[in-house]
């Protein structure tokens, strides 16, 4: 148990039985009346994001997350299999629990996954990811006024838009946050 006075940005909060990460907090202080706790809150397994108010110094339940570093394996056709990079143990996860994160991972990509009394609550993997352009259309030039963009297709399959220099074969940078182009890498 913990008050409202110990929130912090990360802090996995127990509701009513669903857990709940604390995405930002503020605390009110107001001229008149007691103070308060403003926060807004995302549920850790359907991604819903909350604002909700607490009196200064109420008790609200914690939970523990244990995150562990792992590196993704492979797919096995129904599940994903990741190991424990300290102790070698695998476990499976499921699609839905992969959330975006099957849109950008390969085969021995590490990845941070948490998980709450041994339930897997989510996969995160690093804010950008190296990726290979599987394929694009050759981009024609004088048909934009300003920097344009085309669709191409990542080895992952996952398609995102990039600028229309980029060539079929190429690697890129892609941010794992909301699949934008980030640039080239150089070999």
């Amino acid at each position: 148990m913990a008050t409202t006075n110990d929130l912090k940005n990360g802090l996995v909060l127990n509701i009513d039985g669903q857990l709940w990460a604390v995405v930002e907090f503020q605390h009110v202080k107001p001229g008149k009346g007691p103070a308060f706790v403003r926060t807004k809150l995302k549920n850790v397994e359907s991604g819903k994001v909350v604002d909700k108010t607490f009196n200064a110094g109420t008790k609200v339940e914690t939970a523990s997350v244990d995150k562990r570093d792992m590196q993704y394996l492979y797919n096995d056709g129904s599940s994903y299999v990741f190991m424990d990079i300290q102790t070698y143990d695998q476990i499976e996860i499921a699609p839905a629990q992969m959330g975006t994160a099957v849109d950008y991972i390969l085969e021995n990509t590490n990845a941070v996954v948490a998980t709450n009394e041994g339930r897997v609550l989510y996969v995160e993997l690093p804010l950008s990811v190296e990726l290979t352009v599987q394929h694009t259309d050759p981009g024609l030039q004088g048909d934009r006024s300003s920097g344009g963009t085309k669709p191409a297709t990542l080895e992952t399959g996952k398609e995102i838009q990039v600028p229309l220099f980029l060539e079929t074969g190429e690697k890129i940078k892609v941010d794992t946050r909301d699949g934008s182009y980030l640039g080239r890498v150089k070999s």
